[in-house]
């Protein structure tokens, strides 16, 4: 019998908002773009050896042709897709690994990553992170491509 009377959920609406985040207090709301939590995770996958690239084919060739256009720069955003609400986000990654590395390790770390970057820097709760490994990125494929393009005119 205490165990009903004392259990009580976190996002229950009987709490004032002030209880559930930092972000909506008596004060006012604080609103986090989709795009802020997009480059956070972005930017705190990125930061994990063994991630190779971030997005699926189509998307690093754009992004590739956009890094030689002078000025432009990588879209840290590139291959993550969030749903941000008033107090929670959702993260999904699609990922290019290298090979040799234990993709599950991979994974708990990115996951553990990114939602400790995500809740430092914005406050909202991570409930989940899903993380889509499209490729395996071989060491020295880059290689053969680049050396297929100098063969070009210039």
């Amino acid at each position: 019998m205490t165990n009903t009377a004392t259990t009580a959920k976190p996002n229950s609406n009987s709490a004032s908002p002030a209880e559930n985040s930092a972000l909506v207090t008596t004060q006012g709301v604080t609103t986090i773009a989709d795009t802020v939590v997009q480059k956070v995770a972005g930017l705190a996958t990125r930061e994990i050896t063994g991630v190779h690239a971030l997005g699926g084919g189509a998307a690093r060739a754009f992004n590739a042709l956009r890094e030689r256009i002078p000025g432009a720069t990588a879209s840290a955003g590139q291959g993550v897709s969030v749903e941000v609400g008033e107090r929670q986000a959702a993260v999904d990654l699609q990922i290019v690994v290298e090979y040799g590395v234990a993709i599950a390790d991979l994974a708990k770390s990115v996951r553990r990553n990114v939602i400790g970057a995500v809740e430092q820097m914005t406050g909202l709760e991570v409930v989940e992170v899903n993380i889509n490994v499209s490729d395996v990125h071989i060491p020295g494929d880059d290689d053969t491509d680049e050396n297929a393009e100098s063969g070009r005119v210039q």
